[in-house]
């Protein structure tokens, strides 16, 4: 009888489904725990319920930015003294509807495709028993809702669990007034004065959509600008936009203390000021979804973030043990928590694998304008970690740009000298995660800016600033700058 290699996942989004549907392609018997549906946060409370929000947005603010200038007449009975008022609102509760049915017709579709190639879900909670037994296998205990257990024998458990909004102790959100990330869509009504605390990439997208959805926004950042993470250049021009739109950006704001008054809420700030507003929404950050689990007993060293150290395989510290997503703390996207899934189980099924490449990686902020970023940074440059040479030109220089009403935003490509092999880039613009892509094959296959700029693009287009900017690094050997 031919021997049948048992994989059990833990956790079912996209680094556990992923990796389940490579398992199963590859002959093994796969069973994946999972305690709230396939997709997990990504796709149940996170990133695709916050981007099908934003989408709505984004018409509102393409329609609310561009419409006059582009000759769109709307016809309204607004009294001419008022003609600045907004004509388009938004029926938050039917935004908010949609974005959950979306979302669960994903994680079915997920399931379906799981199911369909092999794999069992268990609905439950599972943890590692103990230390690896002598013939190699672990042990995975699972329990169920209703308190029941049942004991899985593994060749290779993978760690998916993803992770969790963090809270401040003098900020607990009560999902009414006070909210984290997954609670926003239980919204029926817009929040008139939204205090969003925390400018990294969820605060910012946030802040963003509902200032275009129509609430009063204050960003509260402790750091001295917007995306602190992102480059800088690129942060610039969002808080720029963010400010010109009407957003109140408290840069150095550190929040102390967030409380109900009522159908208010108080954000005490560390200096002692207290700004008040309708709705708070936490963007502080996630937590491992690590504890509890018996992974240190089971020889899984935890860093002291919580998250599960792992190599650029998968491969935790505890034989036979992998890790994939945000639990590791590697870089907080689906796709790169696919890859490390997938990574792990062509790994221990022995088929061949490359390890993970996070200078490979394409990212993107969803906010408007979009930010799009591959390779190595500015920040990179600047600290002479890499020796690159960079030119950034603006949208406003670009045909389609002008046409379509489009004034902010811009394309920066960085290459090695000498070679002039693309190391890295960033776009500015309305969907900028479509036109990072052609940036990322250059980086991803070492392409050099020539063969960048020798490659035909649409008339006009977008794109065609990606190709300008790769002529001028082919064009003018020495230095940085800015086009």
């Amino acid at each position: 009888m031919e021997y049948v290699t048992r994989i059990v996942i833990i956790g079912g989004g996209p680094g556990g489904y992923e990796a389940a549907l490579v398992a199963a392609q590859l002959g093994a018997e796969v069973t994946v725990v999972d305690c709230d549906g396939l997709g997990g946060a990504s796709v149940l409370t996170d990133c695709v319920p916050s981007k099908t929000l934003i989408a709505t947005a984004e018409v509102m603010t393409t329609f609310d930015s561009s419409y006059e200038e582009l000759g769109i007449i709307v016809a309204d009975d607004t009294p001419p003294l008022e003609r600045g008022a907004r004509v388009v609102g938004v029926d938050l509760g039917k935004v908010n509807r949609r974005v959950k049915r979306l979302a669960l017709a994903q994680s079915h579709d997920i399931t379906a495709s799981v199911t369909r190639a092999g794999a069992r879900v268990m609905r439950g909670r599972g943890r590692l028993e103990g230390m690896q037994a002598l013939d190699g296998s672990r042990k995975v205990v699972v329990r169920a809702a209703d308190g029941s257990e049942e004991t899985l024998t593994a060749d290779a458990v993978l760690i998916a669990t993803g992770g969790h909004p963090r809270e401040l102790a003098d900020a607990r959100p009560d999902g009414e007034r006070i909210l984290n990330w997954t609670q926003v869509y239980d919204l029926d009504e817009l929040p008139e004065e939204l205090i969003v605390v925390g400018s990294g990439v969820t605060g910012a997208e946030f802040a963003g959509a509902y200032q275009a959805l129509g609430s009063e926004v204050t960003l509260v950042s402790s750091r001295d600008r917007v995306l602190p993470g992102e480059d800088p250049d690129a942060a610039a021009v969002l808080e720029d936009v963010f400010r010109r739109r009407g957003m109140n950006v408290m840069a150095r704001s550190r929040a102390q203390s967030v409380k109900r008054a009522g159908d208010r809420v108080e954000v005490t700030l560390a200096d002692g000021r207290v700004i008040t507003g309708s709705h708070c929404l936490m963007a502080v950050g996630a937590v491992p979804n690590s504890a509890g689990m018996g992974l240190e007993e089971a020889g899984v060293r935890l860093r002291d973030s919580g998250h599960v150290f792992t190599d650029r395989v998968s491969r935790t510290t505890a034989p036979g043990v992998y890790a994939a997503g945000d639990v590791t703390g590697v870089f907080a996207l689906a796709s790169v928590a696919a890859m490390q899934g997938r990574i792990a189980m062509y790994h221990f099924l022995g088929d061949a694998v490359a390890p993970l490449n996070l200078k490979t990686v394409s990212a993107n902020v969803f906010t408007d304008p979009e930010i799009a970023t591959v390779g190595y940074s500015q920040a990179d440059v600047d600290s002479g970690k890499i020796d690159a040479r960079v030119v950034k030109l603006p949208l406003l220089r670009n045909p389609r740009a002008k046409m379509q009403g489009i004034r902010d935003g811009f394309v920066k490509i960085f290459c090695r000298p000498g070679t002039e092999i693309v190391v890295g880039g960033v776009v500015v613009a309305p969907r900028a995660s479509e036109l990072i892509h052609p940036i990322s094959i250059a980086v991803d296959n070492n392409l050099t800016v020539e063969q960048i700029a020798n490659a035909f693009t649409v008339y006009p287009s977008l794109s065609g600033s990606i190709a300008e900017v790769a002529r001028q690094l082919h064009t003018r050997k020495n230095g940085n700058g800015e086009s």
